[in-house]
């Protein structure tokens, strides 16, 4: 299952500490101080892979920690600073650092290889050179390496498509995303077979393509969390355009309409502001007479026409591919 949130504790590698060392050579049993720095900590680093898709591998591992500076040698040698830790997400990661009860956004990585330094490592320690003064010839203190940046680290997906597929459950979103595209998702003729958002690149012709997402099944009461509905909804916000899909055996297409779009503009308002194409689906399983009727009540209330299409068929895909080509 797609894991699309999580919450990890990340360390910075901790600074090597400085030496205290006199040369020590033939001839010069007395020298002065020679003791070197130590190496700076290994910072922690977030860096957007396009080939990862889901935040799995930190579900795992909860705790990650950069590798700590070396400390300083003799002859004025400084150590070796520790190697940075570079961790992997999918472009769509948004991450926050979480403080007691307080969750703040730090960045949003959509673009694919950005990187960004969350935890900066510890700066090397002093070695007693830089003790010496002319009346303090033989210092015998170094100072210690400083500790690396410690947080609380909480990452959530969002998806990045171009269009988003919703309506209630069982309208035959899945079946429509498997039709355009090359994506595989789960199909059953029940509600919410699917429970996580699917991905699929959509070739329209040789020049257009554009990727879309099957968003799980939204019911009333999604806005608040009912049935996952926060987990589902956040995945249309990177959206361009919403393809809103309405069961053609429903009894009332003007319910079902207003059912979504409420659970759109309660959840957040510039969700209901997207471009939207509504579509009617399993057109094929229904009397025309009936689905003409119901059709024209919904296109009196929303003021556009929906498009009629089959899924299982494939009547008006090559339609419903143009419009959207045409409005994207």
């Amino acid at each position: 299952m797609l894991t699309d949130e999580v919450t990890i504790k990340i360390e910075a590698g901790k600074g090597g500490d400085g030496l205290v060392s006199f040369r020590r050579e033939k001839y010069m049993p007395r020298g002065g101080p020679d003791g070197g720095d130590g190496g700076s900590g290994g910072d922690i680093i977030f860096q957007v892979n396009p080939s990862v898709n889901t935040l799995t591998f930190f579900n795992m591992k909860k705790e990650f920690k950069a590798k700590n500076g070396e400390p300083g040698g003799k002859n004025l040698r400084s150590g070796a600073g520790g190697d940075d830790l570079i961790l992997e997400v999918p472009p769509g990661t948004v991450i926050y650092q979480v403080q007691n009860d307080n969750i703040e956004k730090i960045i949003d990585l959509t673009n694919d290889n950005s990187e960004y330094k969350i935890a900066k490592g510890g700066r090397g320690g002093w070695g007693n050179v830089h003790f010496a003064t002319a009346t303090y010839q033989a210092p015998r203190e170094a100072n210690p390496g400083r500790p690396g940046e410690n947080k609380i680290i909480k990452l959530e997906l969002q998806l990045i498509a171009d269009v988003g597929i919703i309506g209630l459950p069982n309208s035959g979103k899945s079946t429509l995303l498997s039709r355009i595209s090359h994506a595989k998702p789960k199909i059953a003729n029940y509600p919410f077979t699917t429970l996580e958002p699917n991905l699929g690149v959509v070739r329209v012709d040789e020049k257009f393509s554009f990727i879309a997402a099957d968003i799980p099944g939204l019911i009333e009461g999604a806005s608040k969390g009912k049935g996952l509905g926060h987990k589902f909804l956040k995945h249309i916000k990177r959206t361009n355009m919403i393809i809103h899909i309405i069961d053609a055996n429903s009894d009332d297409f003007v319910r079902d309409y207003k059912t979504i779009r409420g659970e759109l503009k309660l959840y957040d308002k510039a969700l209901a502001r997207k471009k939207e194409i509504v579509v009617i689906n399993k057109i094929e399983t229904v009397n025309k007479d009936s689905l003409k009727a119901n059709n024209q009540k919904l296109k009196a209330k929303i003021r556009k026409s929906p498009l009629e299409i089959s899924a299982a068929t494939s009547e008006g895909i090559k339609e419903l591919l143009f419009k959207i080509k045409k409005e994207l």
